[in-house]
């Protein structure tokens, strides 16, 4: 079975450029510095599966031409996570079938007291998501070659989870910390997709001098980053980095 993970947004909160159009140290005449906030699709030929809704979410869809959505897993409770949740009605009305959410107990709370109508019906206008208890494993569609698995990692005062799929990939686009236990779990991966805000340390994410760290103690075939501000240049970072050590950019997508 063949399965592509697209990295739909790999810009941080406020993607670039910024709204008053700061691209700060990359250079606009590169496509690759547009960046807009994270979000990522796991698809096969029967499923498209979500990683979080940000508020680029729309276009995001439009640009890579995806017809259909069936499940979201979320990561954490943030803004530039959940806030596209709204553009997803139209497949629930184009199959009159809810969409399946799988998050953590604090994420699903924000996602009921913020977006209550999406789960409830309001005034004529039905419940669009069934939401589900985040399992450490689930096969999807009884199918054992899509298992995703969530691992819990710091995002500085809080949690969020990082995903890895079918042994040969995994996702974490904010994170300050992973856990040692939790070390061995994704070591030797295929593809390891990870949160690198800028240049200097910051509480709640990790740096490049973080990411190299840890490239070096899991040794990944190849290391993508993501959730990138607008201080690291497509063009310039990419003149830092090994071989085995990528920027991505909004659209990328591979085999796993």
């Amino acid at each position: 079975m063949s399965i592509k993970f697209t990295i739909l947004g790999c810009g941080s909160s406020m993607g670039n450029p910024h709204i008053d159009g700061n691209f700060g140290n990359c250079n606009p005449r590169n496509e690759k510095n547009f960046r807009t906030r994270c979000s990522a699709l796991l698809s096969t030929k029967k499923i498209n599966l979500l990683f979080d809704t940000s508020p680029d979410l729309k276009t995001q869809l439009i640009n890579n031409k995806v017809k259909h959505i069936n499940k979201i897993f979320y990561t954490h409770p943030h803004a530039d996570q959940t806030h596209g949740i709204n553009e997803l009605r139209v497949f629930y009305l184009k199959n009159k079938k809810k969409l399946e959410i799988f998050a953590d107990l604090p994420t699903s709370k924000y996602l009921i007291r913020s977006f209550n109508y999406c789960f409830n019906n309001n005034y004529g206008y039905p419940a669009i998501f069934n939401l589900n208890k985040l399992k450490k494993k689930h096969i999807i569609n009884n199918n054992k070659n899509l298992i995703i698995e969530s691992i819990k990692v710091k995002h500085g005062k809080i949690n969020s989870i990082m995903y890895k799929i079918n042994n040969t990939c995994a996702y974490v686009s904010d994170v300050s910390k992973i856990y040692p236990k939790d070390l061995k779990k994704i070591k030797n991966l295929k593809y390891f997709i990870v949160d690198c805000l800028r240049y200097d340390p910051h509480p709640s994410h990790f740096n490049l001098n973080k990411v190299f760290e840890l490239v070096n103690i899991i040794k990944p075939k190849k290391t993508i980053l993501t959730n990138m501000n607008n201080e690291i240049d497509y063009n310039e970072v990419k003149k830092l980095l090994p071989k085995n050590i990528v920027p991505s950019y909004d659209g990328m997508s591979f085999l796993i």
